[in-house]
């Protein structure tokens, strides 16, 4: 089975159109179909026949959109590269999984019989993981739209809101990928962003990226925060072979934005994080004032001072050391 064929079972049909029977079709110029299809992350295809009947449909709602005035170019263009770039990571995922069922490995995965197998299991998932797509998708959307529905601005997305950002860094990460071998290191990484992302949203935070050896998220409140440091401090403990941690957290304005978060309220976490100890928490300022003292869910906090250190692009900043008694 070659990868035409495969296509055509994932694509539900052959690949028949040019980029300009697409423009013309949907009255569109050959640079706003360009710019779409880049945005979701494929590669210009000249005047090759790349497009499906799927591909032409897509278009022609996109142009429906844009005719009514629902939404304009360069906004299509942003959700077309969100979606992009969140569908692709999930398809590899989506694939490995399915790899791995089929009992394949990476020298045999795309050999004629191998191919096939695989191809055959998607073609009969497809239909229950577009299904479960859609539903994961409105629920995140709803739980989205809450969200910004609660901040003081009315929930403007491009207005800031007040966060409490924290970072978490496997220790010694780059010793440790020299000592696993591959399959052993993207198992411990996978365990460590599955486990973390367990935590993060079982506290109602948002992880909002996982870098390999390390994770990004946000909370509401510096006590949701600081639970999630405490959580996070145990996987070593409960995990083999997993390092310990060392987390930085800030509180302060952040801005929503493709769903990431911007502001130097990520940059003083980022810099919290790069001065904690292994297995240790370091905070800013804004987070042990709210947390000193602070009693709740079975935990005391407290906060130790630490010398004060010049920080790249904030300046001289006071750091604190955070710790919770029972």
């Amino acid at each position: 089975m070659d990868n035409d064929e495969i296509e055509a079972v994932v694509l539900g049909g052959a690949e028949r159109y040019t980029r300009e029977e697409m423009a013309d079709a949907a009255r569109m110029s050959l640079t706003e179909v360009g710019r779409l299809w880049r945005a979701m992350g494929f590669p210009d295809v000249g005047e090759a026949r790349a497009f499906t009947d799927a591909d032409l449909n897509a278009l022609l709602r996109v142009a429906a959109l844009l005719e009514r005035g629902m939404i304009d170019m360069d906004g299509i263009v942003e959700v077309a590269r969100s979606m992009g770039q969140t569908t692709s990571r999930l398809a590899e995922w989506q694939v490995e999984t399915i790899g791995r069922s089929v009992a394949l490995d990476g020298e045999v995965a795309w050999q004629d019989d191998a191919a096939a197998e695989l191809t055959a299991e998607m073609s009969e998932l497809l239909p229950e993981l577009e299904t479960l797509l859609g539903y994961v998708w409105r629920r995140q959307l709803a739980a989205t739209v809450g969200r910004y529905l609660e901040q003081p601005a009315g929930g403007d997305p491009e207005s800031e809101a007040l966060a409490t950002v924290g970072f978490a860094d496997l220790v010694s990460f780059t010793r440790l990928s020299r000592q696993l071998d591959g399959s052993e290191l993207a198992s411990l990484v996978q365990t460590f962003e599955s486990v973390s992302a367990d935590v993060v949203h079982g506290e109602s935070a948002r992880l909002v990226k996982t870098l390999g050896d390390e994770v990004m998220f946000v909370a509401d409140t510096p006590d949701h925060a600081a639970r999630i440091c405490l959580s996070l401090h145990r996987i070593p403990h409960t995990v083999a072979q997993m390092p310990q941690l060392r987390i930085g957290l800030a509180t302060g304005a952040v801005l929503n934005r493709m769903g990431d978060v911007f502001g130097t309220t990520v940059n003083r976490a980022s810099r919290m994080t790069a001065l904690a100890r292994p297995g240790t928490t370091v905070v800013d300022s804004v987070t042990a004032e709210a947390l000193h003292g602070f009693e709740g869910y079975g935990h005391i906090y407290s906060t130790r001072a630490l010398a004060p250190r010049p920080v790249r692009g904030l300046g001289i900043v006071r750091p604190y050391a955070l710790t919770a008694a029972e």
